[in-house]
């Protein structure tokens, strides 16, 4: 995980620079590869629910999660497996979740995006349209209130969130609390089919930072080398007690919101723009041209990487579901606090 911050123009950390671009580079690529078998299970039959791919996502996503550090609490978004993974969300975690695994952190009872375990700081998501900012807060509040100090809470949302009275309330309220919020903003111009002007009329969803009173700014990301150090910049200007800050991503959904919706309705022109790029190849282009793998190098992280998703999924396809007649469940992790409960 990245615990400073990185300025890759400054020569003594050009080493470090490097360290953590491969390392991002190689989640995001990780991340790909199963977002992309999801895919292939879903058009099988083998998984029931949404599949929603976070293609063109991975390198805002992987920026965050790399950004935080254990003790900080992390609200991922639907498209967020890179930054999950990076976080430390394992595999197993995920693919269970997906193919209702017994074993799985939500036992197999839950849908598969609304995974997580917040003991570990990463937390189920609610809903992708500004829930969990407030969700985020609620859990700083806490924290400050059992005079716990220096952790970081982390909420993805996307650019229809913004439109939300959710969003609204949880930004206002972490701006006046002054709590050490960092919001980030995958704007990739559609929220699901409708399009930025029908969304907002300002100019840019950076704006609406003044209108909070807290530090906003925005950034390019289908470019990994540009999303690690600002990231890593907003996640410790929050740390250090700067207050919430706002970061609004540019880039588009390479896939449609779901498996189940084809895109047609993208703007062929935005997919032909440098908003369009995907993000994982122009990681590789970056490493290339640094010198910092060949393609020797960068076919073997490939294949490490379709091996390693492979093997999970292998593994967990043997796995039972959960059983209704021999279970005691409880939807409260405390028995104790339920309805009926001793």
């Amino acid at each position: 995980m990245v615990h400073t911050v990185l300025n890759h123009g400054a020569a003594g950390e050009v080493s470090l620079f490097r360290d953590v671009y491969v390392e991002a580079y190689r989640w995001m690529l990780l991340a790909r590869f199963l977002d992309e078998k999801f895919a292939s299970l879903y058009r099988m039959g083998k998984i029931h629910g949404g599949v929603f791919l976070g293609r063109g996502q991975e390198a805002l996503s992987v920026a965050l999660g790399l950004a935080l550090r254990k003790g900080d609490i992390f609200a991922p978004l639907i498209r967020d497996a890179a930054g999950r993974l990076a976080f430390g969300e394992s595999l197993s975690d995920s693919v269970r979740t997906y193919l209702g695994s017994a074993l799985g952190p939500m036992k197999g009872r839950d849908g598969s995006v609304h995974r997580g375990r917040p003991k570990d700081g990463l937390l189920p998501m609610i809903s992708h349209l500004g829930a969990m900012i407030s969700v985020v807060n609620g859990a700083l509040m806490a924290r400050r209130l059992k005079g716990i100090s220096g952790m970081v809470g982390a909420a993805s949302v996307g650019d229809g969130a913004t439109s939300t009275g959710s969003f609204h309330e949880g930004l206002n309220q972490a701006a006046v609390e002054r709590l050490p919020l960092v919001v980030v903003v995958a704007n990739n111009h559609y929220a699901y089919s409708t399009p930025n002007e029908r969304q907002f009329a300002c100019a840019s969803l950076v704006d609406k930072a003044a209108g909070y009173g807290i530090h906003g700014e925005e950034l390019d990301a289908t470019d990994l080398a540009g999303c690690l150090p600002a990231l890593a910049n907003a996640v410790e200007r929050a740390r250090s007690g700067s207050g919430p800050q706002l970061v609004i991503a540019r880039l588009l959904r390479l896939c449609g919101h779901g498996e189940h919706d084809d895109a047609s309705y993208i703007d062929p022109a935005l997919k032909a723009s440098p908003v369009g790029r995907d993000c994982l190849l122009v990681a590789e282009e970056y490493l290339r041209e640094s010198g910092w793998a060949d393609p020797v190098m960068l076919e073997a992280w490939r294949e490490e990487a379709r091996q390693k998703v492979e093997t999970a999924v292998a593994k967990v396809q043997r796995e039972p579901g959960p059983d209704p007649y021999t279970e005691d469940w409880c939807a409260l992790a405390s028995k104790h606090l339920a309805e009926g409960g001793v």
